[in-house]
């Protein structure tokens, strides 16, 4: 038989595409010009009024437009109608990012007024004006959500354990879900009104320490841990509690040994989202904790300092110059997203250091 070439089909849709760096290329450009157009509107004003979010919005709705045009010269319209659904996808998940955007780069520009070595060495003792610094605040923040933390994992998760491996069906389980559930959506004051009616009747009403801020975190950051960890618990394939009870594991072993490391990186992200839930909260730790203007490191005498609430006491209660008062509020403010972002990643550190090792990666 004599072979017949075949010519390869030349595709009508291959020809006419834009290059890829071209949409990447527009976009840029779409966001240079917005970009200049706000930038001109804020001339001369405070960097801090730049509309960020507002730009973002401009530029997307000029790439769009841009976008299509240009795809439907250069492509065919099928193209230009694919790359306008996408930039709208895009878009919206621009929009969804926009109070995220606007808020970092609000605290950024406003807190690098006094983000120096004064404000992380000296604390607001006898400073009634300009300077001082916030470290006394961020030592009892750091002290204050440690001991939260460590109230509330070990909590957290024997709850959940039970409720994964030996409560199922059981009505104490089922009733403890709906108070975890309930727990949830307290309001943050109420959680600092408990702790300081309890602490009212040990030890006297005024009653303000360190632990007390501790203990109403705590109850905040329980269901969060519990949901969290609950979850992650349920997803383990059973069959690996199956083979280590085939080779006479006992089930507390099994839960040590199998589950909980298969688990773990799932585990200290949510300790991670229930410590940011809980340290920047201010309500409860101005109620429990109080303020006071110089270092207190003992969380069971005395009032202490923490950062949300020293915060909003310099932008509350400003003073002369009002100007040094807000800047210290800012700086305080940016210090907190940093220690969020440093804890985070440390937990995710962790996580990639105690996970389960897989085979062939």
């Amino acid at each position: 038989m004599s072979a017949i070439a075949v010519a390869p089909a030349t595709h009508t849709t291959s020809a006419g595409h834009l290059p890829k760096w071209a949409p990447w290329a527009l976009l840029a450009i779409c966001f240079l010009i917005a970009g200049t157009i706000f930038a001109f509107a804020n001339s001369g004003g405070d960097p801090a009024d730049f509309n960020i979010a507002l730009t973002l919005v401009v530029g997307m709705i000029l790439y769009m437009g841009l976008i299509f045009v240009v795809s439907t010269v250069a492509e065919s319209r099928r193209h230009a109608t694919d790359r306008l659904m996408t930039a709208l996808v895009s878009a919206a998940f621009t929009v969804a990012l926009l109070p995220l955007i606007s808020l970092l780069y609000t605290v950024l520009i406003n807190g690098l007024a006094r983000f120096d070595g004064e404000f992380f060495s000296f604390s607001m003792r006898n400073i009634t004006g300009e300077g001082g610094g916030a470290i006394h605040a961020v030592w009892g923040t750091l002290l204050i959500t440690l001991g939260a933390t460590i109230i509330s994992v070990p909590i957290g998760l024997m709850t959940s354990i039970y409720l994964v491996e030996y409560g199922q069906g059981k009505k104490l389980a089922r009733g403890i879900t709906f108070l975890v559930d309930v727990m949830t959506g307290i309001p943050s004051i109420v959680a600092g009104l408990f702790i300081y009616s309890v602490f009212a009747l040990i030890m006297g009403p005024g009653t303000r320490i360190g632990i007390m801020g501790s203990l109403a975190l705590s109850v905040l950051m329980i269901p969060v841990v519990v949901r969290g960890s609950e979850e992650l618990l349920r997803i383990v394939p059973n069959e690996l509690r199956e083979a280590a009870y085939a080779l006479g594991v006992p089930k507390w072993l099994t839960i040590i040994k199998v589950v909980m490391p298969t688990a773990i990186a799932g585990i200290v992200t949510s300790i991670m989202l229930a410590i940011a839930r809980v340290i920047g909260e201010t309500a409860p730790l101005l109620l429990t904790v109080g303020i006071v203007q110089g270092m207190n490191l003992n969380m069971f005498s005395g009032q202490m300092s923490t950062l949300p609430v020293f915060s909003y006491m310099q932008a509350k209660y400003p003073g002369l110059p009002a100007d040094a008062f807000i800047d210290r509020a800012w700086a305080a403010a940016l210090t907190l997203i940093l220690i969020v972002m440093v804890l985070n990643l440390a937990g995710r550190l962790i996580a990639k250091v105690f996970a389960p090792k897989l085979s062939g990666r």
